[in-house]
């Protein structure tokens, strides 16, 4: 089989792209060829596959160029390209540009190409859709109202991956993901990148920054959990998913506090005390667009979906993964 990532160049992207090139596999069928699209040069994979793996700079917001990615017919697409929430709020034209007419020239390529090609396509969501006033617990039919433009845009797209679906064009699923924590590498433009730098610089030995209250919430699942998430999709009988396509992924509900206080069952005190606050009165805005209170995830977890149960889980995933199971910012 074919697999396109368009996003390859990013975290998610890359961590699944890792997966994929040590499995070999997907579900029950070989690999033949994985392409990596990105609007940058993706990383070259340091693991080893047995088939080929290209990376290709391709921006989706050319018709004509998202028509080239699906040339070959890849059998399994995951879009996974987005301009994230901070950048979308910051550039509205680009946030509608990536994140609304990307994903339609994909599926358009698609439906153009005919002949009975109907690939099935894994697009990643966000729980930014949800907006308030909200219930005690949000539920799998709880309306969509996002307050944000990242949140609109992201709704809009799942709602033209319902209607290609239901047309037949395209096997689609998108799957709502929890803001991802810890994010390995660099800070970037999202608004819930907060949430990721208070626990990963302090790990490390770095002080970190404390944007917003330690009462603000939010709802968290680990990388190595995102790209679980992506592989089940990507062998889901989507005939038990009827016209809705979407549903909310698995995850931990918690409050900076919580965090911080996971932090501390961790590694301790010493790096606690490396977060310090600085209030930012935009950030601060944005967060209280989501605000958001628990969220079932029934629907998902009944098809297989499966997340950390913990914040503490979370931190320890990441050690585990990104620091060799060790925590370098703790003194001997």
């Amino acid at each position: 089989m074919r697999i396109l990532i368009i996003g390859g160049g990013g975290m998610v992207g890359q961590k699944l792209a890792h997966n994929l090139a040590l499995s070999g596999t997907l579900g029950n069928r070989k690999i033949a060829e994985l392409t990596l699209a990105d609007a940058f040069a993706a990383q070259t994979l340091s693991s080893t596959a047995n088939f080929p793996i290209k990376t290709v700079v391709a921006d989706i917001t050319n018709p004509v160029i998202a028509q080239s990615l699906i040339t070959n017919k890849p059998d399994v697409i995951f879009h996974l390209a987005a301009v994230v929430s901070g950048e979308a709020e910051a550039n509205f034209e680009k946030g509608y540009s990536v994140n609304v007419e990307g994903i339609k020239n994909i599926l358009e390529a698609i439906r153009l190409t005919g002949n009975g090609y109907m690939p099935r396509l894994v697009f990643t969501s966000s729980v930014a859709v949800y907006g308030g006033p909200y219930p005690e617990i949000i539920h799998d039919d709880f309306h969509l109202q996002p307050r944000t433009s990242y949140g609109t845009q992201k709704a809009i797209s799942e709602l033209l991956v319902n209607d290609y679906s239901r047309r037949g064009f395209v096997d689609g699923v998108s799957l709502r993901l929890p803001t991802i924590c810890v994010r390995p590498g660099k800070p970037n433009k999202a608004a819930s990148g907060f949430f990721s730098n208070i626990l990963r610089e302090p790990l490390v030995g770095i002080e970190a920054i404390l944007p917003a209250s330690k009462s603000a919430t939010n709802y968290f699942a680990s990388p190595r959990s995102a790209v679980g998430f992506l592989v089940h999709a990507a062998n889901l009988d989507t005939s038990v998913l009827g016209d809705n396509r979407a549903m909310m992924m698995p995850g931990v509900w918690g409050t900076v506090g919580d965090e911080i206080d996971a932090l501390r069952r961790v590694a301790g005190d010493e790096i606690v005390a490396l977060i310090k606050d600085e209030p930012d009165p935009v950030i601060e805005k944005m967060l209280s667009n989501w605000n958001f209170p628990d969220i079932t995830s029934a629907r998902a977890r009944a098809l297989g979906f499966k997340a950390e149960n913990t914040l503490d889980e979370i931190i320890q995933v990441h050690i585990d993964d990104e620091l060799d199971g060790k925590i370098p910012g703790r003194s001997k």
